[in-house]
């Protein structure tokens, strides 16, 4: 393995080499959270794209390949002839440069290139310079281009100038600011070819007039390697709270949530009806193929994780139900991650965040088609999740929670997800069973929270 990866510009008309960063960024990139590649030493980078959007600041696309990755020249050829690599990630950077960097951007700091055509100058994440983020707005509030970089925006909502930014802390695979408590950007760090669910899906519901989802504003994409969307500026709920934080906080005062749970409900079906009209797909998922697919991930789990072992023999018969089973709602596009940090409360209206899914899954497989029970399934689980955050555990207050929201969600769906109670049983083992995967792995205190509902699904098939 090389001690440093070398950067090889591979697009061409790119006259700045960038060979003297690639010690910084081999060393920078493996410590952001964004970065998915932690546990691989990352053994290649790749300069798909760079371009000055503003002096002193460089956008870049940059490839990262990690041992055990197919080789950087697997890829298929992209427009202008840069190679698009097979192995390993593609991320936006938005890298500036200074002689000095001052004090008050040191958690900005990548590092001093010694070397090469940047010899000298502190380079640093632009994205957490105030200055950098305010030239970026100013560049998204009008359509254009910018060498391969495209910005459209929607005419009818005026962007103002001068909205101070801030950077938020939350975020895990993106990076999001918020301009003056009117607009939010989510910048995406891991990028893919096509359109990112997290602007396709709000764009479409907007034309349906869907409220419960806001409309991008403005939105940034690149034409270089291939089409990709870069980031979506959208409206910003400045009094809004999301629904884990509201669980947690009836919770801790001893306090009933049902009502926020139908409401919240009734807001999933609207969404979903929105979709069903906004991607006209039909026809169902095939209940065989999704149970063997539901079945094989079932015995990866239990094949790393010891515990869910005895379990096995009866979530098999959750996952064998379907067979027999009513097929349910038509498949259509849903949101595929749906939790209660993904739906903000703001007065009395539940709205819809957060349509990216998975990162780390190929954007067609989030683009794709699948039951509704599938949100539906990921709530639930969500209400177990906020109701074992105290002890004692309140499993009764989860049971309301799920009854509630259901009866909302049917309310407004006209139909009742209770009714299809082998499909939604199926569904929420298939979380379940992901879920004692995650915190086998990541956080093993957590555990016992999935395991809970595996104990309950395996035995009753409640």
């Amino acid at each position: 393995m090389p001690k440093t990866a070398s950067l090889q510009p591979s697009t061409s008309g790119i006259a700045l080499h960038l060979d003297s960063l690639a010690g910084l960024l081999r060393e920078w990139l493996p410590r952001q959270r964004w970065f998915a590649g932690k546990d691989r030493p990352v053994t290649d980078l790749r300069l798909l794209s760079m371009t000055e959007l503003f002096p002193g600041c460089l956008h870049v696309l940059i490839h990262a390949a990690h041992a055990g990755s197919p080789p950087p020249h697997a890829g298929v050829p992209a427009p202008g002839g840069t190679a698009a690599p097979a192995g390993g990630d593609c991320y936006q950077l938005l890298l500036g440069f200074q002689e000095h960097l001052s004090p008050r951007l040191g958690k900005a700091l990548i590092g001093r290139a010694e070397s090469g055509p940047m010899a000298g100058l502190t380079v640093y994440d632009a994205l957490l310079d105030p200055r950098s983020a305010h030239l970026l707005l100013e560049r998204m509030r009008h359509s254009g281009t910018l060498g391969p970089l495209l910005f459209d925006s929607d005419p009818s909502v005026p962007i103002p100038s001068g909205l101070a930014p801030r950077l938020l802390d939350a975020e895990q695979s993106n990076t999001s600011l918020v301009y003056g408590d009117a607009f939010i950007l989510k910048l995406f760090r891991r990028i893919q070819p096509g359109i990112n669910p997290d602007l396709e899906v709000p764009l479409a519901l907007a034309r349906e007039g869907c409220a419960r989802v806001p409309a991008p504003v403005a939105w940034m994409r690149t034409s270089r390697p291939q089409e990709a969307t870069l980031g979506v500026l959208q409206p910003f709920l400045p009094n809004a709270s999301d629904g884990w934080t509201l669980a947690l906080q009836a919770l801790s005062r001893g306090e009933d949530f049902t009502a926020e749970a139908s409401a919240l409900g009734a807001a999933t079906a609207e969404v979903h009806l929105a979709l069903a009209a906004a991607f006209p797909a039909g026809g169902h998922a095939e209940n065989a193929r999704l149970a063997d697919a539901m079945t094989e991930r079932l015995d990866a789990a239990a094949h790393q994780v010891r515990a869910l072992r005895p379990h096995v023999p009866g979530l098999r018969a959750a996952f064998g139900a379907l067979g027999a089973c009513d097929p349910g709602p038509p498949a259509q596009r849903i949101h595929g991650d749906l939790h209660l940090g993904q739906v903000l409360r703001a007065g009395r209206e539940w709205f819809v965040i957060d349509f990216e899914g998975e990162p780390s899954r190929p954007l067609a497989e989030r683009r794709s088609t699948h039951s509704p029970v599938r949100d539906i399934a990921g709530m639930l689980r969500s209400f177990d999740y906020a109701a074992r955050q105290r002890r004692p555990w309140r499993p009764e207050w989860a049971r309301r929670c799920r009854e509630a929201y259901c009866a909302g969600y049917a309310a407004r769906a006209g139909w009742d997800p209770r009714k299809k109670h082998a499909l939604l049983r199926a569904y929420e083992t298939d979380r379940a069973v992901y879920e004692v995967l995650y915190e086998a792995k990541h956080r093993p205190a957590w555990l016992p929270v999935p395991m809970a509902a595996i104990e309950r699904l395996a035995v009753r098939g409640d």
